[in-house]
This record gives structure tokens, C-alpha cells and sequence, in this order.
């Protein structure tokens, strides 16, 4: 990021903001949709961490530091979401009605499979799989990010990796009513 934009954003440029906020918006939407699961909570998380960086960023010590910086305040957003609305809603797409090979529908399957169990993780666990796998971040730097030690990331890298395989193999496994038939 553009440390001289960041510093006429910390001394209150309105414009120097505007531009960062533009900057840094699609990134810190597309990580909370990961996170979330949903568009509309994302946009929401995203727009009260620009709002938490507008107001805190005279306090950033470090420029060079804005990008962890705003991830954190994104992920505290999402925290606040996730804990404001525990719903569920469908994340529904218009899939073509022209026939396709069987190939991209195992695809569209093993996606839907992977969403279920990804949609069954607790917020820190899709957190810390988003932060580690989506934006490659070492673990020591997602631990930086979220404030907690190494061994809490592990940790919760570990049961998220070990959840998402146990939704994928309790897929797997035939119904009563399949056995029955």
C-alpha cells in the first residue's frame, strides 16, 4: 500500500481516504464473503471496517503495517456480524440449462459438499482457513493479524481441516433410507 497515501489519510484527507478505501475495499469484501458466507453480512463487516480505519488510522504507528492492520479490524467486523446473525441463508446460483458433461457437475457437487462443510466451521476456524489458504499468509502472520499466539492458529487450522473432512466423509456416507432401499 502507498504509504504516502496512508499518511495524508491518517492526517484527516478526506480524498487520501476516499482512494485508499477504494484501494483496499474489494480485497477486505471478497475476505469477509469468505469468512461469512454471505454477500450481504460481508458488505456490512467490510463497511464497519472502513469506518473503524477511518476513525483509528491516526493512531497506525507503522504505514507499513496498514494491511495487517485492516485485516485484523475486517476480521473483528466479521466476529461482530456472525455474532449479530447467526442465520443461515442459501447462497443460490442460476446454474445453465444447456446439458453439460458429467465432469462439471461433479464439480458443481464436490463445490456444494465443500460449502456445507465449510458453512459447519466455527467464525475462527473459516477465519483462520481464509486468512492461511486464500490470502497465503504465513501462520505467524495470521496470528499477528488476529492477536492470539501461533499455537492457537495451528490449533484452530488443524480442527478446521479435520472438520471440513469429517462433513466431506459424512457426506460420503449412504443414508439409512439408501441402505434400506
Amino acid at each position: 500500500m502507498d504509504a504516502e497515501l496512508i499518511g495524508r489519510a491518517q492526517h484527516g484527507d478526506e480524498e487520501a481516504f476516499a482512494s485508499l478505501a477504494v484501494a483496499v475495499g474489494g480485497r477486505l469484501h471478497a475476505v469477509a464473503h469468505r469468512i461469512l458466507r454471505d454477500t450481504d453480512l460481508a458488505e456490512d463487516a467490510t463497511q464497519q471496517a472502513l469506518l473503524t480505519i477511518w476513525r483509528d488510522l491516526p493512531q497506525l504507528r507503522d504505514r507499513a503495517r496498514f494491511d495487517a492492520w485492516s485485516y485484523r479490524l475486517l476480521v473483528r467486523a466479521c466476529y461482530a456480524e456472525a455474532r449479530r446473525t447467526r442465520r443461515w441463508s442459501p447462497n443460490l446460483h442460476v446454474l445453465p440449462t444447456e446439458p453439460s458433461d458429467a465432469e462439471s457437475l461433479t464439480s458443481v457437487v464436490d463445490r456444494d459438499q465443500l460449502e456445507r462443510g465449510f458453512r459447519r466451521l466455527s467464525i475462527e476456524h473459516r477465519v483462520v482457513v481464509v486468512l492461511h489458504h486464500y490470502l497465503d499468509m504465513p501462520l505467524d502472520g495470521i496470528a499477528e493479524t488476529l492477536g492470539v499466539p501461533v499455537g492457537t492458529v495451528r490449533s484452530r487450522l488443524h480442527h478446521a481441516m479435520r472438520g471440513l473432512r469429517a462433513a466431506l466423509e459424512a457426506d460420503a456416507r449412504p443414508t439409512l433410507r439408501e441402505v434400506a432401499q
